[in-house]
């Protein structure tokens, strides 16, 4: 399938596919969304509940460009945190492609060029320490197929949307990522169908809507037995 390159409405770049007519982001921001969803939502939002430094496991769905991984790890910095990343990419990027996203200008962090290329290159099924706080482990694979080892304190479930993949929006799916996140972790989606939160309800995890970044009115941030909160 043929990527192409295009501009989102906050300047940062995304990947349209034409034969499916889906982008790798929102058109009206790739790093809007992503800091939103993932970053504000999920990581900032874990680490807030913590009274000390802590060391996290993450699991993404979807590496895609690598564009949550960066700013996960760029965090890592600023909040002196540990992550261990795992990221589940069953069609990866080519770099020629990677190295002409325009994300690391945006960010000021230009810097990370050699870390943001090493993101995509270094080598599968190991895991590799990019920096003293960030290590990466990529699964070359579907997450149906995939073996999820450990316990996990926050997905970022970044699959394409059910219109384009509705394999992975399914009841067993969510039920295979119920049983490896640990108690009081969450999982963060953009997604907010209805169908979607009655799944992630009916397999065990508490639904929490959120506001959505602009161009979309809502997300999910679904929780595993989080204490003192009910959907």
């Amino acid at each position: 399938m043929q990527r192409i390159i295009v501009k989102t409405s906050d300047g940062s770049h995304s990947l349209f596919i034409k034969e499916l007519n889906e982008h790798y982001h929102s058109i009206h921001g790739a790093i809007q969304e992503s800091e939103h969803v993932y970053i504000n939502a999920g990581l900032r939002q874990f680490i807030s509940t913590k009274e000390t430094s802590v060391s996290l496991n993450i699991l993404e769905i979807g590496l895609g460009t690598g564009l949550n991984a960066l700013l996960t790890l760029i965090q890592s910095e600023r909040f002196d945190t540990n992550i261990y990343y795992t990221a589940i990419e069953a069609y990866p990027l080519e770099l020629v492609l990677i190295e002409q996203l325009n994300y690391l200008t945006l960010l000021n962090a230009q810097h990370y060029a050699n870390i943001f290329n090493e993101i995509h290159i270094c080598e599968w099924n190991k895991s590799v320490k990019l920096t003293d706080r960030f290590t990466i482990n990529k699964k070359h694979t579907t997450l149906q197929k995939a073996s999820i080892e450990g316990e996990y304190d926050i997905v970022y479930f970044d699959a394409f949307g059910p219109r384009v993949q509705p394999e992975m929006w399914t009841e067993d799916v969510f039920k295979k990522l119920y049983t490896v996140i640990k108690f009081n972790g969450c999982l963060v989606t953009y997604c907010a169908k209805g169908e979607v939160k009655r799944i992630l309800k009916k397999v065990g995890f508490i639904v929490e809507p959120l506001p959505g970044p602009p161009g979309k009115r809502e997300i999910v941030r679904a929780w595993k037995n989080r204490e003192g909160y009910k959907s």
